[in-house]
């Protein structure tokens, strides 16, 4: 039997490092190669290797949402659909694809949609997405438009797990020496895995918007060589520290 070949193409790395750890552990034959998380760097993996076997995909990537990339790469490949998004784990994700795992990525669940795939191979062999079915391209692209969808949660990489830290629930973000920060409202700080550029497109701009420290003013947080983004006040439209 030939070794079941596996992409990761996610936007998180700390996310697509323990889905690797996490698929070696449960199928430790499988050869697993983690991809950019971006449309750009996996559309040109895919022009220069064999297709995989298997793709366990983040809908949202780093430049964009994850039917440019089907549309662009053709994969010969099942598809997972892996997200942080409630919102876009949608079940009609079935029409070309196996399953959708909701991030964090439970064991038990990544399990049974790895089953699902060995079910659908041994029975069907591996149905392909060389010629991607336009009701999957037109969901995912719905997603995206009219009404673009903004970022509810990250997942932030602990001690020892990866753990949820909710928009609602953070007052500004901050850079610094190259490193992004989320503060919550309790004065809390994460560190987050994108940068404040990539964070501008994610964000709901009717929520956060970006500050220079020369116009923080009476700010109370230290802000000299920083760069931010800050929470508006529902009621009045100014910042919220």
């Amino acid at each position: 039997m030939n070794k079941i070949k596996a992409a990761i193409i996610e936007d998180e790395i700390p996310a697509g490092r323990l889905l690797h750890k996490m698929l070696s552990g449960l199928r430790p034959d499988w050869d697993i190669v983690v991809l950019p998380g971006s449309i750009e760097g996996s559309v040109k993996w895919f022009q220069e290797h064999p297709h995989p076997d298997i793709i366990f995909l983040d809908i949202q990537l780093t430049d964009g949402i994850s039917f440019a990339f089907i549309e662009q790469a053709q994969p010969e490949s099942m598809i997972i659909f892996t997200t942080a998004y409630d919102e876009y784990a949608i079940r009609a994700f079935t029409v070309n694809s196996i399953d959708y795992l909701l991030k964090p990525i439970n064991r038990e669940r990544l399990a049974e949609a790895i089953e699902k795939f060995e079910r659908l191979t041994a029975r069907y062999g591996n149905t392909t997405l060389s010629n991607p079915s336009n009701e999957l391209l037109n969901l995912l692209k719905n997603i995206s438009n009219p009404e673009k969808k903004y970022r509810t949660r990250f997942l932030i990489s602990g001690d020892e797990k990866l753990y949820t830290l909710q928009v609602e629930d953070i007052a500004y973000f901050y850079s610094e020496n190259k490193i992004t920060f989320a503060v919550t409202k309790e004065g809390k700080e994460h560190i987050i895995d994108l940068s404040l550029d990539k964070l501008s497109e994610q964000l709901n701009p009717d929520i956060f918007f970006p500050h220079q420290p020369a116009n923080i003013g009476q700010c109370t947080c230290h802000t000299e060589n920083r760069k931010l983004f800050f929470r508006k006040n529902n009621s009045t439209g100014k910042t919220a520290i």
